[in-house]
């Protein structure tokens, strides 16, 4: 497995793992856009097969932000998420971060369960944050001492 850049020949692939992953999706149009506004996006790629990806960004001066992460379904438990996870955490820490922010379904036991394991911590709760009505938990993980929670 190797981890990648994305490719814009990737996008209708990515665009199938995000739509199996999560019930509502960011749309393929939004993904074009983010990329070409120069976002973090990698992809896992094994034997040339696209098997997930991660997008992130920069989002306020001192703030990193997990836009996204999915990894196809027939393909979780290979350490793909993990993998994305680490080298978007790497770049990230580069660029003089302070805190890297995601949001996760706070139904989503298992993905807290997976951001736990990488010492992310629960900022806050927002309510109703999802069409549907699920509300999310905003994680954040500290990258300098100097943390003061708070996006």
């Amino acid at each position: 497995m190797i981890i990648r850049k994305f490719v814009p020949r990737d996008l209708k692939r990515v665009f199938e793992i995000e739509n199996m992953s999560f019930d509502q999706s960011y749309g393929m149009d939004m993904f074009q856009r983010l990329y070409e506004m120069g976002i973090g996006f990698l992809v896992a790629e094994k034997d040339g097969y696209v098997i997930g990806y991660i997008m992130f960004w920069v989002k306020y001066e001192f703030h990193g932000h997990i836009i996204s992460i999915a990894v196809d379904k027939y393909y979780r438990n290979l350490g793909a998420g993990t993998k994305l996870l680490v080298k978007a955490i790497s770049i990230l820490s580069l660029l003089d971060i302070d805190n890297i922010f995601l949001e996760v379904n706070e139904n989503n036991k298992e993905a807290i369960a997976f951001y736990n394991k990488f010492n992310f911590m629960i900022d806050r709760v927002v309510p109703n944050y999802y069409q549907n009505g699920d509300g999310a938990i905003v994680m954040y993980l500290p990258l300098r001492k100097s943390h003061v929670s708070g996006e």
